[in-house]
C-alpha cells in the first residue's frame, strides 16, 4: 500500500492527463476531474452513492479535481464501467472519472477534511436506509441544508418503457413524503413536477437520483430543483395526484393548470399523457413493493426489473419515433486478430439475442452487432463497454446504422459478416424466459447449468484449466447439482472462457450453459 498522501499524489494524477496516455488499471480510489467551482463534497459523493459505499473523500478546490474511496475495487469498476456509456454531469457540466493510481486515501492529517466526512457521514447514513440525518451533519458544516424548494422537477431519458406516476411516487417515496405529482409532456420529453413535505427530502432524493435508470439501462432520471415552491393539482388521475386530498375529482384526465403555474411551463394546455391510455398499463405491470435497494443493480433503481413485454421488444410506446429506436451496437478496439462473429455472437448473446454480427473488412478492430431490440443493445451496451477482451479495452456504443447487410451474392466477406437470426443459441427467444432475471455484469465467477450427473467437479475444472484459465475456487449449487459456481482469475479470464466454454459438448446430450454470476465463491 502506498503511504504517501494524496496531496503529493494529485500531481502525478493531474500531469497524467496532458498526453493521452493509457489510465491505469482499476483501484477502488477514482481520480474525478472538470469539478465546477461552486460543487460541494456532497455532490461529489452522490456520482458514487448508487455504486456502493464511499469510504473517503479528498476535494481539490483549486484544481477542480477530488479523489474517491469506494469500499471495494469491484464497486470502483461498476462505476467507471458506468459512467463510461453515461458521462456524469455535475452542476449541468460533464466531469471525467478514471482510475486513480493510488490504492487508498490517506487524509487524517489533512486540513479542511471536516466538510468531506460530513458529507460521507450523512450520505452513508442515508444509503443505509437511515433516513434521519442528525441535525449537526445536516445544518452545520456538511453545507447539507439547500434551503431549496421542495418541489423538484423530473425529466425521463431513455424512454424505451412506459414510466407511470405511480412508478414515480414509488421510487420518490424512498426519501419522504411526496405529497403532490403531476406529470405532462414538454420538448417531446416526460417530465413531472413531484412534492415532497420537506425540502431536505427533495435534496437527498436530487442528489441521490439524479442520472439514476428507472429500469436496468433505459428510463433515465433527470433532476432539478423546481422554481416552484408549492404545486396546486385540480384532479386526481393517472397524470395528476394530490396525496393530501383524496376529495378531488378525476376530472376527463387532463389537469388544468392554474395560471401562476403555465409560466412555469411556457404555454398552457401542453399537459397531456405521453401514452395513449398509460392508465391501461398500471395493472399489467406487477411492481414488486420491495424497496428499491440502491445497491441490487449497479446504475439501476433495484428490482423495477422490465417486464417481459418491454424486453422481448413487442411493446409499441406511443408517441416514439420509429428512428429513436435503435438495436445495432459499434464495438470498437477489438483485437483483429482474435475476434469473431460467433465470439462476439455468444458474449453480446448474455445480454440480449444477437441475430448479425458484421467485422468491419477495412477495420477489423470495429465490428456492428444488431440485437433484437433496442432495450437488448442498452444492456449489451451499459453492461460490456469498457470491459477487457482479448487484453485491450472494448467501448461500445449505439450505432447509427438501422440494420447490419449482408453480404450481396459473390462479395468477398472473408466469413465476417454473420447471420445468427435462426441460431438454436439465443438466451431470450421464450417470452417470459427466467434469463431475463438472471442478466449480471461481467464478473469474475461464472454460474454453470445443464451439467449432466456423471459430471464431477474434477472434470469441470480440468475444462477450464486445459482451455488455459485460472480456476480460484469451484461449488456446485446443494439443492441441484445441474448447476454450479467457477470463479476464475479476473473478469477478463471470465468473459473469454465464457465465449469459449458455452456451449462446449459435456456428453450425454448436454450442451454446458455458462453466464456471468451475481454471487461469489
Amino acid at each position: 500500500m502506498s503511504n504517501s498522501t494524496p496531496s503529493t499524489a494529485n500531481g502525478n494524477d493531474s500531469t497524467k492527463f496532458k498526453g493521452d496516455r493509457s489510465p491505469c488499471g482499476p483501484s477502488r480510489v477514482l481520480h474525478i476531474r472538470k469539478i465546477p467551482i461552486e460543487v460541494s463534497e456532497a455532490e461529489v459523493v452522490s456520482l458514487a452513492v448508487p455504486f456502493g459505499k464511499v469510504t473517503n473523500l479528498l476535494m481539490l478546490k483549486g484544481k477542480n479535481q477530488a479523489f474517491i474511496e469506494m469500499a471495494s475495487e469491484e464497486a470502483a469498476i461498476t462505476m467507471v464501467n458506468y459512467y463510461t456509456t453515461a458521462t456524469p454531469h455535475l452542476r449541468n457540466q460533464p466531469v471525467f472519472i478514471q482510475y486513480s493510481n493510488h490504492r487508498e486515501l490517506k487524509t487524517d492529517n489533512l486540513p479542511n477534511q471536516g466538510r468531506a466526512q460530513a458529507a460521507l457521514q450523512a450520505v452513508n447514513a442515508m444509503h443505509s436506509g437511515n433516513m434521519t440525518l442528525s441535525g449537526s451533519a445536516a445544518g452545520g458544516e456538511g453545507g447539507l441544508m439547500p434551503g431549496q424548494s421542495p418541489v423538484l422537477r423530473i425529466i425521463v431519458e431513455n424512454l424505451f418503457y412506459p414510466v407511470s406516476l405511480e412508478v414515480l411516487h414509488q421510487i420518490f417515496s424512498k426519501f419522504g413524503t411526496v405529497l403532490k405529482i403531476i406529470t405532462f409532456t414538454k420538448n417531446n420529453q416526460f417530465q413531472a413536477l413531484l412534492q415532497y413535505a420537506d425540502p431536505l427530502n427533495a435534496h437527498h432524493a436530487k442528489v441521490t437520483l439524479d442520472g439514476q435508470n428507472i429500469y436496468n439501462a433505459c428510463c433515465t432520471l433527470r433532476v432539478e430543483f423546481s422554481k416552484l415552491t408549492s404545486l396546486n393539482v385540480k384532479y386526481n388521475n393517472d397524470k395528476s395526484r394530490d396525496f393530501t386530498r383524496l376529495d378531488l375529482p378525476s376530472g376527463d384526465g387532463q389537469p388544468t393548470l392554474d395560471p401562476a403555474m403555465t409560466t412555469a411551463f411556457g404555454a398552457p394546455g401542453i399537459i397531456s399523457s405521453p401514452y395513449a391510455g398509460a392508465a391501461g398499463f398500471a395493472p399489467a405491470i406487477g411492481f414488486p413493493q420491495a424497496g428499491l435497494s440502491m445497491q441490487a443493480l449497479p446504475g439501476a433503481l433495484g428490482p423495477l426489473s422490465l417486464p417481459t413485454a418491454a424486453v422481448g421488444g413487442r411493446m409499441a410506446i406511443h408517441g416514439m419515433a420509429p428512428t429513436t429506436v435503435h438495436s445495432v451496437l459499434l464495438v470498437s478496439n477489438l483485437n483483429p486478430e482474435s475476434i469473431s462473429p460467433h465470439g462476439l455472437f455468444i458474449l453480446f448473446g448474455v445480454y440480449g439475442d444477437v441475430h448479425r454480427v458484421k467485422i468491419l473488412f477495412n477495420k477489423k478492430e470495429n465490428a456492428l452487432i444488431q440485437m433484437a431490440d433496442a432495450t437488448q443493445a442498452q444492456l449489451a451496451m451499459s453492461h460490456l463497454n469498457g470491459q477487457r477482451l482479448h487484453g485491450k479495452v472494448i467501448r461500445v456504443t449505439v450505432s447509427k446504422h438501422q440494420t447490419v447487410q449482408l453480404p450481396r451474392e459473390g462479395q468477398e466477406d472473408q466469413g465476417l459478416t454473420k447471420d445468427f437470426s435462426g441460431s438454436p443459441l439465443h438466451r431470450f427467444k421464450k417470452p417470459g424466459s427466467k434469463n431475463f432475471q438472471n442478466i449480471f455484469p461481467p464478473s469474475a465467477t461464472l454460474h454453470l447449468s445443464n451439467i449432466p450427473p456423471s459430471i464431477t467437479d474434477d472434470i469441470l475444472k480440468d475444462l477450464f484449466s486445459s482451455t488455459g484459465y485460472t480456476v480460484k475456487a469451484f461449488k456446485f449449487f446443494q439443492k441441484d447439482r445441474k448447476m454450479a459456481l467457477i470463479q476464475l482469475g479476473s473478469v477478463e479470464e471470465a468473459i473469454q472462457a465464457l465465449i469459449d466454454l458455452h456451449n462446449h459438448d459435456l456428453g450425454e446430450n448436454h450442451h454446458l450453459r455458462v453466464s456471468f454470476s451475481k454471487s461469489t465463491i
